[in-house]
């Protein structure tokens, strides 16, 4: 099982989970407690539902870099393109945009 912490404009926003039945996302209940809380994408309004669905879900997978900056992570990290939770995993710490995504280890938890 491989885990992620989701973050909005730096914000710890959620928990997105890899496992063999699927992807699951779920709020931080201090984050839904906010005031000034925003959804981190239009899919997943705030709540605190279980997010699940047995692929990645598209907001995240949008973040993945594509064309020849995936070739050069692929490349150089010697990722599989097929792996996309571990590209994200890889690729997304620092987005561009307002979302951020970092690896939760074994150890951290």
């Amino acid at each position: 099982m491989r885990k992620a912490k989701v973050y909005l404009f730096g914000k710890e926003a959620g928990i997105l989970m890899e496992s063999d039945e699927g992807y699951s996302f779920q709020y931080l209940q201090s984050y839904l407690d906010s005031p000034d809380s925003l959804p981190v994408s239009l899919l997943f309004p705030l709540q605190k539902k279980t997010y699940k669905d047995k692929v990645l879900f598209p907001f995240f997978d949008g973040l993945i870099p594509e064309g020849w900056l995936l070739e050069i992570a692929e490349t150089n990290w010697k990722l599989d393109g097929r792996d996309r939770m571990g590209l994200l995993l890889a690729c997304c710490r620092d987005t561009i945009g307002a979302a951020s995504i970092v690896e939760i280890r074994d150890a951290e938890e």
